[in-house]
């Protein structure tokens, strides 16, 4: 067998180890294209969502902070009248 076969052989190997994992996964049929592309769709949502939720709880905690430095300035400034 020479090295050329030897390609042919290895070639076809791997793509019947590859069929076989997609039919394994269910991605094996017309549909898999828009399957992968739906997850990809729903995990670049949940990472937005993800992001937005920490950006607003930092934004939050920043605006209580800040709230309560008022208040207890306010409070100091008050009481010395």
């Amino acid at each position: 067998m020479d090295e050329r076969q030897l390609d042919i052989l290895l070639e076809q190997a791997a793509e019947r180890g590859a069929k076989r994992a997609l039919e394994r996964l269910g991605l094996h049929d017309e549909e898999a294209g828009n399957d992968i592309r739906d997850l990809r769709t729903l995990i670049d949502g949940w990472r937005t969502a993800k992001k937005t939720a920490l950006t607003t709880f930092t934004r939050y905690m920043t605006l209580a902070f800040l709230g309560m430095l008022m208040l207890g300035a306010w409070t100091q400034f008050n009481g010395k009248k």
